[in-house]
């Protein structure tokens, strides 16, 4: 038998910054992961931590917060995990859009975010690479991005640097709550500890079974190609805006299997000079294998917005669960019912962008600490007060 103050339960990005935020502060933290680390949603995504594409006010003052806490880590982590912050793009298509666009950034001003207009020949300037009709669009100039992966193993280091222990492949099988502690029992033997943490991202849910709880998390695929670069189609994430609308399930105005499969351009170049190109939004269950109408529907929104990309090499392509609550929001909360019980997970897309404010804010929920944004619209308790009004 084990014994731990804080056992995180999930190997994943989200997983590896509570194990460093937690042994930071000389907590004794173990870390287990059914699996390999970081071989779920964390190693089946892009690399972004952005405030462009959150809802104005909480969601994206959550984000910049992050950024912050990201650019420290640059410095903190011994690792480098590709670490950039050149600012991205949403790029518009139509008048409609434009308009759509202009109120955002007035919202997102009015939140104190940095984010401006861009007119068709600031497009032009972006990369001359765009379809020559595209109007216009708007820039947020903090957004930064990084190699998940990287981060989330370089995160993993430093914990074990600081005291921490990890064990993979240690699947748990049961929780029980006896005497003011836990008892995990997993397929690595038993684990006891003062504190749990369940960031076990789409899986969180049957961990939370093992213990009564509902936790309304669903997984969500998304899908994403890897080209490569035999030229320099440009610097920075570039997103439609029509991404935005299908993020919040909002109607737009595609072709039917665009709309069927959510697909949205997202381009991100990365550091080994090739670029991901995504992304898809469906509800198909656990299941990840690649479908390759959602990937040919990918490309052409790519070609519709980066015509040249036509004659550009696609390497692979792979898709991803991303853990889905209905209100966009992720859960970072204490369960009341179950002391010393705490759940980090249902990020959707947004596990990279929030991994560094979700690992803070968990350190934070565990020593007893003001935490360091507010945490009312993460509480698990707001699902249960949507349950009784419905």
């Amino acid at each position: 038998m084990k014994h731990c103050d804080v056992l995180v339960i999930g190997g994943g990005i989200i997983g590896c910054s509570i194990a460093y935020y937690a042994s930071k502060t000389g907590r004794d933290v173990t870390i287990i992961e059914k699996g390999e680390f970081v071989s779920g949603t964390s190693s089946r995504c892009d690399g972004n931590i952005l405030a462009i594409d959150k809802d104005p006010g909480f969601d994206s003052q959550m984000s910049l917060f992050s950024q912050r806490l990201v650019d420290e880590l640059s410095r903190e982590l011994e690792h480098s995990f590709e670490y950039r912050a050149p600012g991205s793009i949403l790029v518009c298509e139509s008048d409609e859009e434009m308009e759509a666009a202009k109120k955002w950034v007035d919202r997102q001003k009015d939140a104190g975010l940095p984010f401006r207009m861009l007119d068709r020949e600031d497009i032009r300037q972006e990369s001359p690479f765009f379809a020559d009709d595209l109007l216009g669009g708007l820039e947020c100039a903090t957004d930064s991005t990084v190699n998940p992966y990287l981060l989330s193993f370089s995160l993993l280091e430093k914990a074990k640097k600081q005291g921490a222990n990890s064990f993979r492949q240690t699947e748990v099988r049961e929780i029980k709550r006896e005497n003011d502690s836990f008892i995990v029992s997993t397929s690595n033997g038993v684990f006891t500890a003062n504190h749990v943490v369940n960031a076990a991202g789409v899986w969180a849910p049957r961990i939370g079974e093992m213990l009564n709880l509902s936790i309304p998390i669903e997984p969500r695929k998304g899908h994403i190609i890897v080209a490569s670069r035999q030229q320099h189609v440009g610097s920075r994430k570039v997103m439609e805006f029509g991404y935005l609308i299908s993020k919040f399930g909002g109607v737009r105005h595609v072709d039917s299997l665009s709309e069927k499969y959510g697909v949205a351009l997202v381009f991100e170049p990365t550091e080994s000079q090739n670029f991901l190109i995504g992304s898809s939004r469906e509800f198909v269950g656990f299941n990840t294998k690649v479908n390759n109408e959602i990937i040919k529907c990918i490309a052409n929104r790519a070609i519709r917005f980066y015509p040249k990309m036509a004659d550009m090499m696609v390497i692979r392509s792979y898709a991803g669960l991303r853990p889905w609550t209905e209100d966009h929001l992720p859960i970072v909360s204490r369960v009341e019912e179950i002391p010393n019980f705490y759940i980090a997970a249902g990020h959707e897309g947004d596990g990279i962008s929030l991994a560094a404010v979700t690992g803070k804010v968990v350190e934070e929920l565990i020593n007893e600490k003001v935490t360091s944004i507010p945490i009312e619209p993460l509480m698990f308790d707001r699902f249960k007060e949507r349950m009784l009004t419905r």
